[in-house]
């Protein structure tokens, strides 16, 4: 670890109310910031306007404080800052390092969804209607996940230029959370392990805007027994307010903390202190998917 001061953060989509993965994911990113006697902040990532489900950002605001999972400082909602995606956007765009995209699904379609370069030359107008990519090169963009490893690509021939903003106007997700990190001074950011293959990319930008990346660490994705992550698309229960101390605990189990079997059923705000106390992050099983059997049926 760093002598900078710790300050990490948790960044739910507000789509739907926060289920067991999200509790992992949650707890994981708190206990690891708690023990270094660090900063946690909340982000809410609700840009994609037609995804955020009235009222589930109020529903993770409640479940967070249920679980004792309070955080530092005020909640930034990314679509309170639109104008500073859009800046970087533009700065971007003026100094070449991103162009305009009129390509469709179908097109992407027929190169494995690698996007093959085929705008960036044509200097297209920048509508509204149009995406907006930004450059990569075939080197090797990788870093050493502190759970993970080492993980790297070669973004020109895994990913190839990168969406920076959607077609339908959305900032997309790589730019907003670099710009967010940046902005809120984030130097350790703890998530799933789905978003690992999406670092290089972030890595990339912070590279182009000149920025010091974070260190990372991504936990295993706790499944479903049809072989698919917890998700709220995929209708995996929300978390209840009843029973919040056992899930709390069984929660601490699966990230393998090895909670003591007499601290079950003691109060949550008990409970998060002992965890603060032994956080390990080196117990988490260096892997990106935990088997579906370790949840009980009604978590899953």
């Amino acid at each position: 670890m760093s002598d900078t001061p710790y300050r990490g953060r948790f960044a739910p989509t507000p789509s739907g109310p926060l289920h067991f993965g999200s509790l992992l994911a949650a707890l994981a990113s708190f206990l690891d910031a708690r023990q270094q006697g660090g900063t946690w902040m909340l982000r809410m990532e609700d840009l994609d306007q037609p995804r955020v489900q009235p009222g589930a950002a109020d529903s993770i605001l409640r479940t967070l404080e249920h679980y004792n999972l309070y955080w530092d400082g005020d909640i930034r909602w990314q679509s309170q800052h639109l104008p500073h995606y859009q800046g970087i956007l533009q700065g971007l765009l003026d100094c070449g390092l991103a162009f305009v995209c009129d390509c469709s699904r179908s097109q992407l379609s027929t190169t494995n969804g690698i996007y093959d370069g085929h705008c960036r030359d044509r200097k297209l107008g920048n509508t509204a209607d149009r995406a907006v990519r930004l450059r990569v090169d075939n080197a090797e963009t990788g870093f050493t996940d502190r759970l993970q490893g080492p993980f790297s690509q070669h973004l020109e021939a895994d990913v190839g230029d990168f969406v920076i903003r959607r077609r339908d106007g959305i900032i997309a997700y790589q730019l907003a959370v670099v710009a967010d990190d940046i902005q809120q001074q984030i130097n350790q950011v703890v998530r799933g392990a789905d978003l690992l293959d999406s670092t290089p990319r972030q890595l990339w930008l912070y590279q182009k805007l000149d920025a010091r990346p974070p260190h990372y660490l991504h936990i295993p994705l706790a499944m479903r027994s049809d072989g698919n992550k917890l998700s709220k698309r995929l209708g995996s229960p929300p978390l209840s307010d009843k029973g919040a101390a056992q899930t709390l605990f069984l929660a601490l189990q699966v990230l393998q903390q090895a909670p003591p079997a007499e601290a079950q059923g003691t109060p949550v705000s008990e409970l998060l202190e002992w965890a603060v106390r032994h956080w390990n992050p080196h117990r988490l099983p260096a892997c990106t998917q935990l088997p579906a059997d370790i949840l009980p049926t009604h978590l899953a």
